[in-house]
C-alpha cells in the first residue's frame, strides 16, 4: 500500500496545482474550439477525480476494511457518489471533444463508460449484499480509476518507441499519446482480470 499511495501522492502534487488558480491560461489540456465550458467540465473532473483516487486508495487497504468496517462503508460512498461516478461522466464529456485526436476521445470516452459502469455494478452487488461480486467489480472500478495515471506514466515509453518513427512533432504527441492512452487501458484490465482470476496464495 505504501508505494502505491507514494506514487499517488507524486501523481495529484504534479497534476493538480496548475488548476487550483482556476486560470484556464494554466491548463495542460487545450480547450476545443467551440467549447467555452471545456476548461470547468475539466476542473470538475480534476476535483472529483481526485476524490476517487484518494478513496480508492483508502477501499483497497486490507488494513481499513478488516479494522474498520464502518469508515469502509463511509468512504466507499464518498468513492462512488463525490468521486468515481460525477468525475466518469465529466471524463466522457471531456473526451468526446478530446484535442488530442479521434483514437484518443475515442478510448477516453470508453475508458469513461468502463470506469461508470464498474463502479455502478459494485455498488448494486454490495446494496444487493453479493459481495464476491461487489469486490470483482470494485477491484475494475479501481483500475479505471487508475487509466490517468497509468496513461501518464507510460507517456515517456510511447515517445520512446514512436520518436524514431515519427519526426513532424505535433504528430509526434499525437501518436505518443494515442499509443500511451491504448496500452494504458489494456494493460489495467488485463492486471485487474488477472488479479481476480489468480490463485489464492497459501494460508499463512
Amino acid at each position: 500500500m505504501a508505494p502505491l499511495a507514494l506514487i499517488v501522492a507524486v501523481f495529484l502534487a504534479y497534476s493538480v496545482p496548475p488548476y487550483l488558480t482556476l486560470d484556464p491560461a494554466r491548463s495542460r489540456v487545450p480547450a476545443p474550439a467551440g467549447f467555452a465550458a471545456h476548461y470547468w467540465f475539466l476542473v470538475a473532473h480534476i476535483t472529483f477525480g481526485t476524490i476517487a483516487i484518494v478513496g480508492v486508495i483508502l477501499q483497497i487497504w486490507p488494513w481499513l476494511r478488516r479494522t474498520h468496517p464502518v469508515v469502509h462503508r463511509r468512504v466507499g460512498r464518498v468513492y462512488v457518489f463525490a468521486g468515481a461516478l460525477p468525475s466518469a461522466v465529466m471524463a466522457g464529456i471531456i473526451g468526446a471533444v478530446s484535442p488530442f485526436g479521434p483514437v484518443v476521445g475515442a478510448l477516453d470516452v470508453v475508458a469513461a463508460l468502463l470506469w461508470l459502469g464498474f463502479t455502478l455494478a459494485g455498488w448494486r452487488a454490495i446494496r444487493q449484499r453479493r459481495y464476491a461480486d461487489h469486490r470483482k467489480w470494485m477491484v475494475r472500478s479501481f483500475a479505471m480509476t487508475m487509466n490517468t495515471l497509468m496513461s501518464r506514466a507510460l507517456s515517456p515509453i510511447a515517445f520512446l518507441l514512436v520518436m524514431p518513427r515519427v519526426e513532424d512533432k505535433e504528430e509526434l504527441i499525437l501518436t505518443a499519446g494515442t499509443l500511451s492512452a491504448v496500452l494504458s487501458v489494456l494493460s489495467l484490465l488485463l492486471l485487474s482480470q488477472w488479479w481476480l482470476d489468480r490463485k489464492p496464495a497459501t494460508a499463512r
